[in-house]
């Protein structure tokens, strides 16, 4: 049974699950075990377990950004930076709920709003609900308000920090819900947890990782403003992973700056002496990697990620569905099986502007002479003697080209969230099973 627990994916997945919905609804069971006294009230008391449960829900956001091996294998980094996100609109809500209901029910607590006035309890949490709101806007407006990534990283988490900690001074103060030693050990030892976590991330691991550096080998120019940029371990081994997986990279500074970009290893995943990505020219970082030059010392914090072949041994057959510069993880992925002579089929459809854009195009028709790989090219500007496919990848051309028994593949597409969305909901309705279909994202910020 305790084998079982712990090499069945789904169990695993499912206790993370249960764990993290334990952590975040310990105030109501509390709340239901000592309940209200009478000059209280059930409605001040629901507040602050609302309360607790926003500080619970944001302490857990450490968690699931952590990067924590055995929670990041269970799911993906998609899912749970998705899920990140979404938690902590839910916690947003929940942290402006608490002091409605106590408005509403104690409508003196108004008063508490008069900041020079306050008592400091009231002041933390003010300031603690400024930090969130400010954490939430610049988050969601980021694009728009045209803040650089490095920048609102680094603003992000002082801002979570100062949230958190904030609201736990808060609710130090009141101390009514902490009066019992129990329950202040139970809520300093989650906030001590998330403390930790903080300091793992942002000290430990860049010194661990200063101890396995990194120098770069190779700027290569590929087509569409692409660059494969090629890294060696510096006195020691590197590192293999699962062809399809991404580490993130420092490049010519020290991991403590916290300024990492994420991308997908495009080589071998058996190879850990030389490891290269495919990066393509899009932002401020992106359009530099041209200049770096060989020797730079460079820094990975990796493998991560669950968008790769290696978990489906018994598939009849692979089906990748790229976009643009969506093929580097899908490169590794065959890269690998080519070394690995894999002798099931893989059918790539790729879809890019021109002809002459297609990252790695000359690489791909290589592979088709060491592996049993269809290629179908899908360009939007054609020209004028093409006789390929055209447009974009949608429901009808994926019916020409996939396989009849649909069932028994697996489904692999990497491209813009817009391309994604649209050929998911096209092999929905090409009745290809919902567990058959992975997905990875460009951008992960």
């Amino acid at each position: 049974m305790k084998n079982l627990f712990r090499h069945n994916p789904v169990i695993v997945a499912f206790s993370w699950i249960a764990v993290y919905l334990l952590i975040i609804i310990l105030p109501l069971l509390v709340l239901l075990i000592y309940p209200s006294t009478p000059d209280r009230g059930f409605w001040t008391e629901f507040s602050v377990a609302v309360g607790f449960i926003a500080l619970a829900m944001m302490a857990l956001q450490f968690v699931l950004t952590a990067r924590i091996g055995r929670i990041e294998s269970s799911y993906g980094a998609d899912i749970l930076l998705g899920f990140h996100r979404y938690t902590s609109l839910v916690a947003f809500a929940l942290v402006l709920l608490h002091p409605v209901i106590l408005w509403i029910v104690q409508p003196q607590t108004l008063q508490l709003l008069d900041f020079p006035n306050a008592p400091w309890r009231a002041r933390l949490a003010v300031l603690s609900t400024l930090s969130f709101i400010l954490l939430v806007v610049t988050t969601l407006a980021r694009k728009s308000l045209k803040i650089p990534y490095e920048p609102w990283r680094f603003s992000h988490s002082v801002l979570s920090v100062l949230a958190v900690v904030l609201a736990f001074g808060h609710t130090i103060g009141v101390s009514n819900y902490l009066g019992l030693f129990w329950k202040a050990l139970l809520w300093t030892g989650l906030i001590l947890a998330a403390l930790w976590l903080i300091i793992y991330v942002r000290f430990i691991k860049p010194w661990l990782l200063m101890r396995y550096p990194y120098e770069v080998e190779e700027v290569r120019p590929e087509r569409g403003d692409v660059w494969t940029l090629a890294l060696r371990p510096v006195n020691h081994a590197g590192f293999r992973f699962q062809p399809g997986q991404f580490s993130w990279l420092t490049l010519n500074i020290t991991p403590f700056s916290m300024r990492e970009h994420p991308f997908s290893m495009s080589s071998s995943g058996d190879r850990s002496d030389r490891l290269e990505f495919g990066i393509k020219a899009l932002g401020d970082f992106t359009r530099r990697i041209k200049d770096v030059r060989p020797g730079t010392r460079a820094y990975l914090d990796g493998p991560y990620g669950v968008f790769t072949i290696d978990r489906y041994w018994d598939s009849a057959g692979f089906v990748l569905i790229v976009g643009g510069i969506g093929i580097t993880p899908i490169l590794s992925i065959l890269v690998t099986a080519a070394q690995r002579q894999d002798d099931r089929p893989f059918l790539l459809i790729y879809a890019n502007k021109s002809w002459d854009d297609i990252p790695y195009r000359e690489t791909l028709t290589e592979l088709q002479a060491q592996l049993d790989l269809e290629i179908v090219h899908v360009l939007r500007n054609p020209p004028d003697d093409w006789e390929g496919e055209t447009g974009y990848v949608d429901q009808a051309l994926l019916e020409r080209y996939l396989p009849i028994h649909r069932g028994s593949r697996h489904y692999f597409i990497c491209a813009a969230a817009k391309m994604m969305d649209q050929v998911e909901h096209a092999l929905g309705n090409l009745d290809v099973p919902v567990t058959n279909i992975h997905l990875e994202h460009y951008n992960l910020a």
